[in-house]
């Protein structure tokens, strides 16, 4: 499960990158079917996420905060798009996004007992 959920959060990214390189651009067609297709990449990150945190046997602070900062990750990635959308300032969004990312990625890897290095 765990490379169900690391593919599809990658995919979450590449597709915050074409919604608002296509927004930037002019193209909102392309804006917006990419950003219905990252809305249910979404689903895809949830569920996998989901599977991996019902896979702990003992649910410790760390595998909950790394929950929320998902969540974080989940709204920062929408509300990016959603500023580009509206054409409104999208910087704190942005920060938001590289802080939970960075976070997330570092519980997940790092800490916890299903990421690729040894606890």
């Amino acid at each position: 499960m765990a490379h169900l959920h690391i593919t599809s959060w990658v995919i979450a990214f590449v597709l915050v990158g074409l919604v608002t390189t296509f927004t930037r651009s002019g193209n909102e067609k392309a804006a917006k079917i990419s950003h219905m297709i990252l809305r249910l990449d979404y689903l895809l990150v949830l569920y996998s996420g989901g599977s991996l945190f019902a896979a702990y046997a003992n649910y410790n602070a760390l595998v909950i905060i790394k929950l929320l900062v998902g969540l974080w990750v989940i709204t920062a990635m929408e509300m990016v798009c959603i500023k580009y959308k509206k054409k409104k300032p999208a910087g704190g969004w942005w920060t938001q996004l590289l802080i939970a990312g960075v976070i997330a990625l570092i519980l997940g890897f790092g800490f916890l007992e299903l990421g690729l290095l040894p606890a």
